[in-house]
């Protein structure tokens, strides 16, 4: 370091002009100026631009698998560091998990890490990162911050000179401690070392970095019931069957990562258990294996002794990705709130769930679980967040707290008292999304429950995976209540009283989407007689929804000057040309003239009209039209007369009430007038209803439904 340091940037040699690994020399030395315990150096690739890890020390290469390769804009402290130009702390697992969820849900473990750019002034050329294990209290000093950002400094102009040569920089090997592999004593004072291991009556053996054992000794073998020659050299838990398990791995990397002694016991077929205890160093494990005294389940939650049997991880990898998959096809907040309770709250021993969010300095309910009476759970809904309690300090603050008891709840926050709602620990979960709070999840349990570290660290990952969803969630609903409202504003709120004409409508929108689409009806008095339209705009948007309303508007001002219906609708083809809209729509207009027995037509490109006359047969009116609204300015669309005798009724509707995947539309059809056949003689209102239940009923509808239904009654 001290012959770089001396080194002028314009003095600084290319990277490997003699085959030095510069790299992994710049990356040593790093480590060693600050007690790092581990680190990486990533290579920015061009194109895509792509950090690509190039050389790790100090750990196996498996501890940072997930994240060998990552975009810029991939939540992890090296993306950030490099995309923001500035070096990245994160102190410890808490941090972690509140900053980086996907990072601390995979090593939920106690350390820190440092992250830092590897650019000049004009071009970034990758990043580094670093750790210290779980014991490291203080932060980075400003002098180790100094030192780390001129090393990585001088490391960016060897790769800008590098870059200027057109000398390629590739990969170099990981820095791990070579295995000390069935290695034989050198000295009398070793040999006679061994033999004293050997003569001890509980196991040892040794393991480097990856895993493998290097020694072992025969108590260690006879335990495990597998010979020496067959541990030697081999992943412990690949040369020994039953500890081929996530959970017992798990303690190894937690031993090496946080540099902290941890233990397990396990259970040796077929009834034998033995208990472990690894003592980390920075070169590998030392295992000590002897005889389990007793064993005991802890309570959930509980602090694992070292005779108990180790829980299985809270929350397994496989199940993170599962969970992060639902959470990606959650879409209002009461889908969040419903995988909240049936995915994450049972997964981690949670009997009891409240989520909530804030309104205009507000506290704000967005749903729960668990709780007979709601009104325990909405007691807070509405509280200014400048009070103190748990729900609005977390929200305001970004930080989670954890109660493992009504008393402690109670002697932190007095405002409590006389608020319990029936359960005995709390953990609150601060739901933070690109930085700002937008949640708090509450879980709650029925026992008093001591949090775990660990148990900590994944509560607070979960949560940062939750909020994303809950973010997302929230615009959602936001832009659902605009496009509700909007939808109401452009279908008419009800149907003019008309004399000789009873009429019925109903709307549906279609389940995908934001419950809004293109899809009207309309109902207009006219001189002597009376209008209805129908008509259906291609999509299930606000686009779509503000040019039905252009429409509707145009077929009303066409109407109130008394233009035939043919004219009607050339016209308002017209309109949507001169739009400039590259959506179309379909419509049938009618003039209704009950007085004369008549109803005159004209169609662009929509479903027939149905017509069920006075003795309960129904036709179906495929009268001659024109094509789709918006695509032909010069089309005509030909006027078609039928006759309205009195207890006729017209049926009008879009195609999203016949279409369905799979069916022939002419069978819909078919389906439709024999259910108008059967039901025509009900009440209108009665009708409608009975003909959208089927598709009102459906759980998925992947179009919007209008009806309309026109009656001219007897006598």
């Amino acid at each position: 370091m001290s012959d770089e340091r001396s080194s002028s940037p314009a003095r600084v040699a290319a990277p490997d002009p003699a085959g030095r690994p510069v790299l992994s020399l710049a990356l040593a030395a790093m480590l060693e100026d600050v007690r790092a315990h581990s680190g990486a150096v990533y290579l920015l690739g061009a194109d895509p631009p792509v950090l690509e890890m190039a050389v790790m020390a100090g750990l196996p290469r498996a501890f940072a698998a997930p994240w060998e390769r990552v975009t810029l804009h991939a939540p992890v402290p090296v993306a950030d560091a490099v995309r923001e130009r500035r070096l990245v702390w994160v102190r410890d697992g808490q941090e972690m998990a509140r900053r980086y969820p996907r990072v601390a849900v995979v090593l939920p473990y106690p350390f820190s890490l440092a992250a830092l750019p590897l650019a000049t002034d004009t071009t970034a050329y990758g990043a580094v990162f670093l750790t210290w294990p779980g014991a490291r209290d203080a932060d980075l000093s400003p002098g180790e911050r100094e030192r780390l950002t001129a090393a990585c400094g001088r490391l960016a102009t060897r790769l800008e000179s590098a870059a200027e040569a057109n000398i390629p920089v590739h990969p170099e090997p990981d820095l791990l401690a070579a295995p000390a592999v069935g290695g034989v004593p050198g000295t009398l004072g070793a040999l006679e070392a061994v033999r004293m291991v050997g003569r001890l009556p509980y196991g040892l053996c040794s393991l480097d970095l990856h895993g493998r054992v290097g020694y072992a000794n025969p108590a260690a073998a006879d335990l495990l019931d597998v010979p020496v020659s067959r541990l030697i050299g081999s992943r412990l838990w690949t040369a020994v069957p039953w500890l081929d398990d996530p959970v017992y791995e798990d303690r190894y990397r937690a031993a090496l990562l946080s540099q902290e002694t941890t233990s397990f016991v396990a259970l040796r077929p077929p009834g034998r258990w033995l208990s472990f205890r690894l003592y980390p160093t920075r070169t590998g494990l030392s295992v000590r294996i002897s005889r389990a005294r007793g064993v005991s389940r802890p309570r959930p939650g509980g602090p694992l002794a070292e005779d108990a049997v180790p829980p299985a991880r809270l929350v397994t990898v496989s199940r993170v990705v599962s969970l992060t998959g639902a959470l990606s096809e959650a879409v209002g907040v009461r889908d969040v709130v419903q995988l909240i309770a049936d995915e994450i709250a049972p997964t981690v021993g949670s009997q009891g769930l409240v989520v909530l969010g804030s309104r205009a300095g507000r506290l704000h309910v967005l749903g729960h679980r668990g709780y007979p009476d709601p009104a325990v759970a909405e007691r807070f809904d509405g509280t200014p967040l400048t009070e103190r309690l748990p729900g609005t300090q977390v929200l305001r603050t970004g930080v989670p707290a954890f109660f493992e008891s009504w008393e402690q709840l109670e002697r932190l926050y007095p405002a409590r008292r006389g608020t319990h709602d029936g359960y005995a620990a709390w953990a609150f979960l601060p739901l933070i999304a690109s930085g700002r709070p937008v949640g708090t999840c509450v879980l709650a349990y029925e026992q008093p429950h001591s949090f775990t570290t660990e148990e900590r660290a994944i509560l607070t990952s979960l949560a940062g995976l939750v909020a994303q969803a809950l973010d997302r969630a929230l615009i959602y609903d936001a832009k659902h209540r605009l496009a509700h409202g909007l939808q109401e504003a452009l279908l008419p709120h009800s149907l003019p009283a008309l004399p000789g004409i009873e009429a019925a409508a109903r709307y549906l929108p279609a389940t995908r989407g934001m419950d809004i689409g293109g899809d009207f009806y309309d109902l207009v008095p006219a001189r002597g007689s009376a209008a209805a339209v129908i008509g259906d705009v291609q999509g299930h948007n606000v686009t779509a929804a503000g040019l039905m309303g252009q429409v509707r508007t145009a077929v009303r001002a066409y109407t109130a000057v008394g233009q035939a219906p043919e004219e009607v609708v050339r016209g308002t083809n017209r309109l949507l040309i001169d739009l400039g809209t590259e959506l179309f729509a379909s419509c049938l207009y009618l003039r209704l003239e009950p007085g004369r027995g008549r109803v005159v037509l004209a169609r662009a490109g929509h479903p027939p009209p149905l017509l069920r006359r006075p003795d309960g047969a129904v036709d179906v009116l495929d009268v001659p039209g024109g094509p789709l609204l918006g695509i032909d300015p010069s089309a005509d669309y030909p006027r078609t007369e039928v006759e309205l005798a009195p207890g006729s009724l017209l049926a009008l509707y879009t195609d999203g009430l016949v279409e369905s995947p799979g069916i022939d539309f002419d069978d819909a059809l078919a389906g439709l007038g024999r259910r108008l056949a059967v039901a025509g003689e009900l009440p209108l209102e009665d009708l409608a209803d009975r003909l959208v239940r089927h598709a009102a009923d459906a759980e998925e509808r992947p179009d919007d439904i209008a009806l309309m239904l026109l009656r001219a009654p007897v006598g």
